[in-house]
């Protein structure tokens, strides 16, 4: 449990990219670059058996069982996830898509492994719990963003149906990109 609150919490420090962007995007989409690049770096040392000071302890601590024995994709597609949305989308989109992504994503699994009863076969092991967990602060982060209902219900939906039909360790790829395109695309139109 402690180890997934810690993984949950460097997750949740993507929502800091937004305010980052808004200072400089050029060198926030650098930074998320090199970041992706420099764990992909850690990551295939630990791999092989090396370590780096400080980063592969961290790493270690809070790897799933089954991440143990192979790379662990999950910090590169959310690097890449984010990076991508803030070059993709105006900055309310992107903001809207990376909250959803920071803390939908990270409730959803929380809510989901520590609750979750309801588990149909079509969510692969996902819960209806988490689920609903994933609509309601994805939703809730767009509407402080937007504030429009309907922006934030849409976004709500599609970051859970990213989050709950993504492949392993890809929603935190898919999920921005799914949640910016429709924030985009209501804020067009409405």
């Amino acid at each position: 449990m402690k180890s997934e609150l810690i993984r949950k919490a460097i997750h949740s420090l993507i929502a800091l990219t937004p305010a980052l962007a808004a200072m400089n995007r050029s060198h926030t989409a650098l930074l998320l670059l090199a970041g992706a690049f420099f764990y992909m770096c850690a990551e295939g040392l630990r791999f092989v058996g090396l370590s780096l000071p400080f980063i592969s302890s961290i790493t270690r601590g809070v790897l799933r069982e089954r991440e143990q024995g192979c790379f662990a994709l999950g910090p590169v597609t959310l690097g890449l996830g984010a990076f991508l949305t803030i070059v993709l989308f105006p900055p309310h989109a992107a903001a809207a898509a990376i909250y959803s992504l920071a803390f939908g994503d990270s409730c959803a699994m929380l809510v989901g492994k520590f609750f979750g009863r309801l588990r149909p076969a079509f969510l692969r092991g996902k819960s209806v719990e988490g689920c609903a967990a994933c609509f309601l602060v994805a939703a809730a982060a767009c509407y402080l963003v937007f504030a429009d209902w309907r922006i934030a219900l849409a976004t709500g939906i599609v970051s859970t149906l990213a989050e709950a039909f993504s492949p392993r360790d890809f929603d935190n790829l898919l999920l921005p990109l799914a949640a910016g395109l429709t924030a985009t695309a209501l804020s067009l139109a409405l």
